[in-house]
């Protein structure tokens, strides 16, 4: 996997992390779950942040405010965000070390 996209997928997962302490703090704590730490997490999503072409950082930005999620899997040739099928060409080995996105939704793609 691109190292790039590797970046991406994790900070996608840590600041899902941060939303959901944030949004559901209380709630967290009222079920027995304790969530210190948030400043370390919101200081380690920067420092991934910081590494992320700031190309790729624009482009994955306008997809998190226009989808929610702008990273999704690739799963049996169907990406994840919008059911389309991704065409074979895209599998190749060629592509392997690309930043793809979808052609239809324009997600950024990944294959688990």
């Amino acid at each position: 996997m691109n190292p790039q996209l590797q970046i991406l997928v994790a900070l996608q997962d840590m600041e899902g992390m941060i939303k959901e302490v944030e949004t559901q703090g209380e709630e967290l704590e009222g079920m027995g779950f304790t969530h210190g730490g948030i400043e370390n997490l919101k200081s380690a999503r920067d420092d991934l942040a910081a590494k992320v072409d700031p190309r790729h950082m624009s482009w994955y930005r306008r997809l998190t405010e226009k989808f929610g999620h702008a990273v999704v899997p690739v799963v049996n040739n169907l990406c994840t965000g919008c059911f389309a099928n991704i065409p074979a060409q895209f599998v190749s080995k060629t592509n392997a070390s690309r930043v793809q996105k979808c052609e239809s939704c324009g997600r950024i793609l990944y294959w688990p």
